[in-house]
């Protein structure tokens, strides 16, 4: 397999060894535009260095088609039948917004073709709406979160007040945290949802949770608004009295050192943060590095380890929609995150969750790991998951 570009894939990019004996067409479906291009080209680095990695032995060619959702629902369904009726691909990997992904799911549901995908969060992707032909590699929005209610609660924080932006992922976030929170004996004494994408002054939400009296803060933000809230509540000074939690996207690796500062020991959780301390993530990190110049987020393991999934299920023969459909569900293996699985009543990862504290280093803001929880398959959700068809 010859070198892929870090930077960028092309439309229809062929990474094969020289005598190939068969071959196969993958969708890279990602946002190279819009307010998610940086997610985007995160993944695609990520899963550029997976194919690298792990798919230098293959004897098959791999030709990648690299379409462009631009954040758009209506973008990413057109641009996913392409990949389907036009290209003929025998899988596809990506999908970052949840919108999108609800957008695609019938089609790919209805035509048969596996998709990979490497970011969205909705948790009904792999509940009601489960499908057999969609596995995820990421994460859901509450299995992030559960894991972080009980381990506040057995810190002995009593009582939380949270925040989150008003549209399905924050909702799903916070609700996953209070319902593990709460039933771990913990009280939500005040919760607020702030306008999504239109919130810039955060200062009445923050000062409304001081006043309530609460042990701690618990909040879901992510992207500019992460920014914006952590730097907000470092000015506000609020915590003296009102520590900040949150789900890990809210001090991402991507846009932690904007926060600089701000971002000094917030305590956070999530299935990846490159200071993990097993031997895959070193190499990974160095490898990501010395290809990129940049520490890798969670982002641009989730492409990486979607690229590996990929891999492993193309060593086990499969060519084909069918086959590769099938052979996704199964693959398991030890990678950056640790122990990762595919649950087969949901197709959604099973993998640990980690909490962290961001701390200084000697270049910018990094991660000290304060617990590894265990890894935990969702609840089935509604999902009633058919078998694939048989050839």
């Amino acid at each position: 397999m010859k070198r892929a570009n870090l930077a960028t894939l092309a439309a229809a990019t062929t990474l094969a060894l020289p005598a190939a004996a068969d071959t196969v067409d993958i969708g890279v479906l990602l946002p190279f535009s819009g307010v998610y291009a940086a997610l985007g080209n995160e993944i695609e680095a990520g899963f550029a260095l997976g194919l690298e990695t792990y798919g230098n032995d293959l004897d098959v060619e791999i030709i990648l088609h690299r379409e462009d959702t631009e954040v758009t629902p209506a973008t990413g369904l057109a641009r996913t039948r392409k990949l389907i009726l036009q290209d003929d691909v025998d899988a596809i990997v990506g999908v970052v917004s949840s919108g999108v992904l609800g957008a695609v799911r019938d089609m790919v549901d209805g035509a048969g073709v596996p998709l990979v995908v490497a970011n969205a969060g909705n948790d009904a992707a792999t509940g009601a709406d489960c499908s057999p032909w969609i596995t995820r590699v990421s994460f859901s929005n509450s299995q992030v979160n559960r894991p972080m209610g009980r381990w506040m609660a057995g810190q002995g924080i009593e009582t939380v007040y949270t925040l989150a932006p008003d549209y399905a992922a924050g909702r799903q976030m916070i609700e996953g945290f209070t319902g593990a929170f709460t039933e771990a004996g913990g009280t939500i004494i005040g919760s607020d949802y702030t306008p999504f994408q239109q919130t810039q002054d955060f200062g009445p939400y923050i000062a409304q949770a001081q006043a309530s009296g609460a042990d701690a803060l618990f909040v879901f933000y992510a992207g500019g608004e992460a920014i914006s809230f952590v730097n907000q509540y470092a000015s506000f000074g609020a915590a003296e009295d009102l520590p900040l939690y949150g789900s890990g996207f809210l001090t991402s690796q991507l846009y932690v050192d904007a926060q600089g500062a701000s971002a000094e020991g917030v305590v956070t959780a999530l299935h990846y943060v490159p200071t993990i301390d097993n031997p895959e993530n070193a190499s990974f990190v160095a490898a990501f590095r010395e290809a990129t110049g940049r520490v890798p987020s969670e982002y641009a393991v989730q492409g990486y380890d979607a690229a590996r999934a990929l891999v492993e299920a193309l060593e086990t023969g499969a060519r084909d929609r069918e086959s590769l459909g099938a052979a996704l569900r199964q693959v398991s293996f030890d990678g950056p995150r640790g122990a990762l699985s595919i649950d087969p009543a949901t197709n959604n990862v099973v993998q640990p969750i980690y909490v962290y504290e961001t701390v200084p280093g000697a270049n910018g803001m990094t991660q000290t790991v304060l617990a590894q929880l265990p890894a935990e398959a969702d609840p089935v959700n509604g999902c009633v998951m058919p078998s694939l068809p048989t050839n």
